[in-house]
C-alpha cells in the first residue's frame, strides 16, 4: 500500500484519540442552574439533541416553580424533543408549559405548538384520530384562552385542516360502503360528515354521495334525493357533480332548501 492510500487511513487514526478525548455532556458538572441553561442552550443551537435534552431535562427538575427560567427550560425542552421527532414528548413538555405557567409569554405559542406536536403523530386521515383529537382540543385551547394571540389565526387554519381530515376519514368509511351497495350504512356516515363538519369540501361530496345512493335501483328513495338535491343546489349551483348527481330532481322554478332539508335518516 502506498503512502498515498495510506494517508486516509492515517487521518482517521489521528483523529480518534481526539475524539475520544472530547468531553461528554453532563449536566451534572455545572455549578450553577444558569451555567447549566446556558450550556444547554448551546447544544441545542448545534441541534446537539440529546445533550439538549439531558441539560433542559434536568433543569425542569431542579429549578424553583418560581424561577422565571423554569418555563423556557420546559420550552426548550420541548424543542430539543422535536429535534429528536419525539413528537408526544415534544407535545406533553408544551402542554406541562401551558398548564403550570397560564400567565407566561410562552404559554399561547406553547398550546399551539403542542397541537401541531400531536398533530405530526396523526399521519393519515385513515388512521387511528386519537392524536388528531388531542392536537384539536389544544388548537381550541389556544382560541379560546388566548384570542387575542398573533397565533389564533392559525391555529384557526389548523382546526379547518383537521376537520378536513376527520371528514374525510367518515367519507372514506362511507364510501367503503357505498361501494359494497350497503347504502344504509354509507348514509349514516356521509350524514355525520354533514352534520359534524358542514364547512368542509366533504360535506359536499357527501351529499352527492347521498343523492347517488338514494337514487340507485336498490333504493329508489326518489323524494330523499329531490331533498338533499335542493340542499345541494341551495349551496353549490354550479357545481359539476352536484349538476350531474341531481340532474332532472330540480326544477328551474323550485324554490331551495335549507340545509336542515336533509333527511335525519334513510327512509324505512
Amino acid at each position: 500500500m502506498t503512502l498515498r492510500s495510506r494517508l486516509p487511513l492515517l487521518l482517521l487514526a489521528a483523529a480518534l484519540p481526539l475524539a475520544a478525548c472530547r468531553p461528554a455532556f453532563n449536566p451534572r458538572k455545572f455549578p450553577t442552574t444558569d451555567d447549566l441553561y446556558r450550556a444547554s442552550m448551546e447544544r441545542l443551537n448545534k441541534k446537539k439533541w440529546d445533550d439538549a435534552v439531558a441539560g433542559f431535562e434536568k433543569l425542569t427538575l431542579d429549578l424553583s416553580s418560581r424561577d422565571s427560567l423554569l418555563p423556557s427550560a420546559h420550552w426548550y425542552l420541548a424543542k430539543a424533543h422535536t429535534g429528536r421527532s419525539e413528537h408526544l414528548l415534544a407535545a406533553q413538555e408544551f402542554s406541562k408549559l401551558a398548564e403550570n405557567f397560564a400567565d407566561d409569554s410562552l404559554a399561547d405559542n406553547a398550546l399551539f405548538e403542542s397541537g401541531r406536536s400531536y398533530a405530526k403523530l396523526w399521519r393519515r386521515p385513515g388512521l387511528d384520530p386519537q392524536y388528531g383529537q388531542l392536537a384539536q382540543v389544544q388548537y381550541r385551547l389556544t382560541v379560546t384562552l388566548y384570542p387575542d394571540s398573533p397565533l389564533r389565526k392559525e391555529a384557526d387554519a389548523e382546526l379547518k385542516r383537521l376537520d378536513e381530515w376527520f371528514a374525510t376519514k367518515d367519507f372514506e368509511t362511507g364510501d367503503s360502503y357505498y361501494r359494497r351497495k350497503a347504502y344504509d350504512s354509507a348514509i349514516i356516515y356521509f350524514r355525520d360528515v354533514v352534520k359534524n363538519y358542514p364547512n368542509t369540501d366533504r360535506a359536499r361530496q357527501a351529499m352527492v354521495k347521498m343523492v347517488q345512493a338514494y337514487r340507485s335501483p336498490v333504493m329508489n328513495y326518489r323524494e330523499d334525493a329531490k331533498e338533499v338535491c335542493a340542499t345541494l343546489h341551495a349551496l353549490y349551483p354550479t357545481d359539476p357533480e352536484v349538476v350531474k348527481a341531481c340532474d332532472g330532481m330540480i326544477s328551474k322554478d323550485s324554490t331551495a332548501a335549507p340545509a336542515a332539508a336533509v333527511p335525519a335518516k334513510p327512509a324505512p
